[in-house]
């Protein structure tokens, strides 16, 4: 009787292991695979031990170590949060220049890295309308205050030709926070002091997105 053929064993099959990185939050991931080697044992023999089994342990160095790395990063999107009237301080001015303008100066008083979403909506007073945004001063990423760090915006108060109506002048504001959608909460307003004689306003008031930098909210 003839004798049977010997079969050869299958090589360990490596696992791919997923290293993290990381780019302010947005996590990016990239494949590192093992580099396994079929076995090829002689007749009747136990398969070769390959490199498989070492691409698993390095699955997991590479991941323990991309998962720590997140963790710890302040600029992570799970380690930001966003501003609003419980972790800022609000303060507004009216400014000389540009005319019938008012700054909006927003600082982190947090511990953690917050964001800025959108513009501030405004509200004088009892007043029953909302402020029209410039979208001409949308910034290219959303404004981002390290702790101590500050954030702007302008409103523009009145129109400088007097075409505006419905002048008044105001003694109480409330500023809300916009959340990651538009005309979301996000979260706590804010009720900064108003100077004592109070801010003229009327129909023509505009207010613009959130800036990095005082000069961009002011349109220096």
């Amino acid at each position: 009787m003839p004798g049977r053929d010997g079969r050869q064993g299958r090589g360990s099959r490596g696992r791919i292991g997923l290293h993290r990185g990381h780019s302010l939050g947005d996590g990016r991931y990239g494949q590192r695979p093992g580099h396994p080697g079929p076995g090829h044992p002689g007749p009747g023999g136990p398969a070769a031990p390959t490199g498989g089994a070492k691409a698993t342990g390095g699955a997991k160095t590479g991941g323990g170590q991309g998962g720590a790395k997140g963790s710890t990063d302040p600029s992570a999107a799970g380690n930001r949060v966003l501003c609003n009237g419980s972790n800022t301080e609000v303060t507004v001015r009216t400014v000389p220049r540009p005319l019938n303008h008012m700054l909006i100066t927003v600082k982190n008083t947090g511990s953690k890295v917050c964001d800025l979403p959108y513009h501030p909506q405004l509200r004088f007073d009892e007043m029953q309308w909302a402020p029209t945004a410039q979208e001409g001063t949308r910034p290219q990423a959303v404004v981002s205050l390290a702790p101590g760090e500050s954030g702007y915006a302008a409103a523009v108060l009145s129109a400088a030709d007097g075409s505006g109506e419905g002048g008044t002048t105001a003694h109480r504001l409330t500023i809300a926070f916009q959340g990651r959608t538009p005309h979301s909460s996000g979260g706590a307003s804010a009720t900064p002091s108003l100077p004592a004689a109070g801010v003229y306003y009327d129909s023509s008031l505009t207010v613009t997105y959130w800036q990095q930098d005082i000069g961009d909210a002011l349109g220096a």
